[in-house]
């Protein structure tokens, strides 16, 4: 049974754990070492077993060695007989236990999941504890002094808006802008845990990351919450530092076509 040619979108949930990013990678000139473990990688595997035959999906947004997806966004053009349903549960089967598809649906033949997003959540978990948690700790950030509820919510105020975050991430591209505009920043929680969720037009690279270790060293008394205001507005650099990639999730990828 011979299908049509269509392109698909894919919403794609992993734990990045073991994995080493989003994107597929090559391996190094004369390494005898085996490709990087990726979500993309392990996605064109899964596709090549139900007959697809192209050379790359496309990618709404590049997640850092060791976070982990909800939502990420997959479109790729495959000739196939049956439903929607039919792809998810077929790509499911061959997928390794750290992905799944969570929803398949058909869109028009240009869509593109980066070019096209209208917006990217994000969300960032930590927890207070001055003893090491190892099952707690895959998921979330495990921090130390204990934070201060009021300094969080003031702190990410301060990044609303449309700014210059140069001081706060790297363009994605050479010669790339760092504008972005921050649609919505807010922590909830409680005192022992708290999760950070942003969304935005889009990120530069390790932008949640370094938003997330900046208000923990404000909430920490580290820095004060004007530097952090001042830094956004003059894009002065602030100490440097990441918070842990492994609390971080891609939850979400907005599209004006599905709001």
């Amino acid at each position: 049974m011979t299908g049509k040619m269509a392109r698909y979108q894919l919403i794609l949930a992993y734990d990045g754990t073991r994995l080493e990013g989003s994107q597929r990678q090559t391996r190094t000139a004369g390494s005898d070492l085996s490709r990087p473990r990726t979500a993309q990688g392990e996605l064109e595997s899964a596709l090549r077993t139900i007959g697809w035959t192209g050379r790359s999906v496309l990618i709404a947004g590049r997640t850092d060695s060791g976070v982990h997806a909800d939502g990420q966004s997959v479109a790729l053009d495959l000739e196939w007989a049956h439903s929607p349903e039919d792809l998810r549960a077929a790509l499911n089967a061959n997928l390794p236990d750290d992905l799944a598809v969570r929803a398949v649906r058909e869109v028009r033949p240009d869509f593109h999941p980066r070019f096209d997003a209208a917006s990217r959540r994000y969300r960032y978990t930590l927890f207070c504890d001055p003893i090491r948690d190892p099952v707690r700790e895959r998921f979330a950030w495990r921090v130390w002094p204990a934070v201060e509820d009021g300094t969080l919510h003031e702190a990410a105020s301060v990044f609303l808006g449309k700014h210059d975050f140069a001081a706060l991430g790297s363009p994605t591209s050479v010669n790339g802008s760092t504008v972005r505009t921050v649609m919505s920043a807010r922590w909830t929680g409680s005192a022992t845990e708290w999760q950070f969720e942003v969304r935005a037009d889009a990120f530069l690279y390790r932008m949640v990351r370094r938003l997330v270790f900046v208000q923990v060293m404000a909430a920490q008394k580290r820095i004060s919450v004007e530097q952090i205001l001042q830094a956004v507005e003059t894009q002065e650099k602030l100490r440097a530092g990441l918070a842990p990639a492994h609390g971080l999730s891609l939850v979400e990828v907005t599209y004006a076509d599905q709001q």
